[in-house]
């Protein structure tokens, strides 16, 4: 449908990354667009928790691939620069497993090689300029045929790679799994533990993960970036940004149904009755919504259902202020299990938050290299992996509640002792995020990335709906801050492409 001034509107269906950026990139080029969002703040995932009455990290932490969002600026007339403080990291992470047994992995590459050696002798350093040359390999590989291309089969990922490269797509290892190639690249097992963690960045197993995973590697040594004020303010950058190029933005604005005719989406219905006729939507929304018939049954058959069993990693994470002694804690820190392959047994074959979880902490009051602590009480985001089992009503209450025991005794044994006080502490669980993000369980990445042909099972942006278009982390090309960007981008360059063929 088109507004009264001739111009085709275009309905995006939630505010988090993808959205923003699909709306920035279909306003600049003339479209009248209209992003519904239920939620009071934009972001999505991209959250922040209030506890003790401050303001805390609770959804991604950092920034990478950065020039995805300075294109994505730039191409609107707009500099990512003069928008948002950032700094780059100069430690990516501090990690532990044990009191006496830290790993401090650095911006420089150098000082990372040096840090090795120093902790797992010559020889790991050796092997880890091997690893870290066969992860840039991967991420040159894959960077434009597969993550800033739309998605691909298997032949077509192969033609647009070239015949004369089928070899880089060979050596990339994709039929072989995180783990088994870490064992290739590393004698010392706590290095393979460390670097298998990049499996959970799509929230998947490294037992299952194909190893094509290691380009997460070479993403963080090219640039993790800090974002002055919280990550909130990136996405209230994409909002200010899309708000000046004439995107109108409605939060608190529930979709109930994608209005379907003839086969074409053409608009959506709200919970408060209102109906918005539009030539065509993006839901930026994950696809499990989608193909359970959240948003309506005319657009179930846009995506395929999610089968529990191939959901992807949820969370349990504790949003909390308090004093802590003991470890020297960085901004991003990592206390590892004694036994990593029980975690993910827990995880994925149990289906039960783990025994013994990695916990990650996040301490966003302090400095990413080793200086003076920050004053006491400080801000702490505590996360571990739990599976997506939120709209489960055969789990125990209890379940969740019993993890803050192991939990904290995780980083207890590593030499960290948080003061948990309960009026200062905000737990969110699958349950929790089941409500949030309807229809996933809990699941924080879509699909998990299990096996090699999961890297070609998310949809497309264009979906089996003519007129309907997906974006977000549970399409193509997958979760992460830069990756739902470039996924709201494919979005509306696919949508203007068959606006522009129906129009000739």
């Amino acid at each position: 449908m088109n507004s009264p001034r001739g111009t085709p509107r275009v309905v995006v269906i939630g505010a988090g990354i993808g959205g923003l950026a699909a709306a920035i990139d279909l306003a600049r080029r003339g479209l009248e667009v209209t992003v519904l969002e239920q939620q009071p703040t934009a972001g999505g995932k991209m959250r922040e928790t209030v506890a003790a009455g401050r303001s805390i990290d609770s959804g991604p932490t950092v920034l990478t691939m950065r020039s995805v969002f300075d294109e994505l600026f730039d191409g609107a007339g707009a500099s990512l620069e003069r928008e948002l403080p950032l700094r780059r990291a100069g430690v990516l992470a501090r990690h532990a497993w044990g009191p006496d047994a830290r790993l401090d992995l650095h911006a420089d590459v150098a000082r990372t090689r040096e840090a090795i050696g120093d902790f797992a002798g010559a020889a790991e350093a050796r092997r880890f300029d091997a690893f870290a040359a066969a992860a840039q390999a991967v991420y040159r590989t894959l960077e434009r045929p597969y993550l800033r291309g739309s998605r691909p089969t298997p032949l077509s990922l192969t033609w647009r790679v070239g015949l004369g490269h089928i070899g880089d797509l060979w050596r990339i290892r994709p039929f072989t799994t995180l783990w088994r190639a870490l064992g290739g690249h590393f004698g010392d097992p706590r290095l393979r533990q460390l670097f298998a963690r990049y499996a959970t960045y799509c929230g998947s197993s490294p037992f299952l993960a194909p190893a094509t995973l290691m380009l997460v590697a070479h993403v963080e040594q090219d640039g993790v970036w800090l974002v002055g004020g919280g990550m909130q303010r990136l996405a209230e950058a994409l909002a200010s940004l899309a708000g000046r190029l004439g995107v109108g933005i409605e939060y608190g604005a529930r979709v109930v149904r994608i209005l379907v005719d003839r086969g074409r989406a053409h608009g959506v219905c709200l919970e408060d009755g209102r109906r918005i006729d539009a030539a065509a939507v993006v839901a930026n929304a994950d696809v499990a919504a989608l193909g359970q018939g959240l948003l309506g049954s005319q657009a179930r058959r846009a995506a395929a259902a999610v089968p529990p069993s191939a959901r992807s990693l949820s969370a349990i994470t504790w949003s909390l202020v308090a004093r802590v002694e003991g470890f020297p804690l960085l901004r991003h820190n990592v206390f590892f299990s004694g036994d990593y392959e029980a975690e993910f047994d827990d995880l994925f074959a149990a289906r039960r938050p783990p025994g013994s979880p990695t916990v990650y902490v996040c301490a966003q009051d302090r400095a990413d290299s080793p200086q003076g602590g920050p004053p006491a009480p400080e801000r702490l985001m505590c996360l571990i992996n739990a599976p997506a089992t939120g709209d489960d009503p055969s789990r125990p209450v209890t379940e969740y509640e019993s993890c803050e025991e192991p939990t904290f005794r995780q980083l207890e044994r590593c030499g960290l002792r948080v003061h948990l006080e309960a009026t200062a502490t905000v737990t969110t669980t699958p349950r929790d995020f089941a409500r949030m993000f309807p229809g996933t369980g809990g699941a924080l990445y879509g699909r998990a990335t299990h096996g090699w042909r999961a890297s070609f099972s998310r949809p497309g942006s264009r979906s089996r709906v003519p007129g309907l278009y997906l974006a977000g982390g549970s399409t193509h090309p997958g979760p992460g801050v830069p990756m739902a960007a470039l996924s709201g981008r494919l979005a509306a360059a696919s949508l203007l492409a068959d606006l522009a063929s129906t129009t000739r």
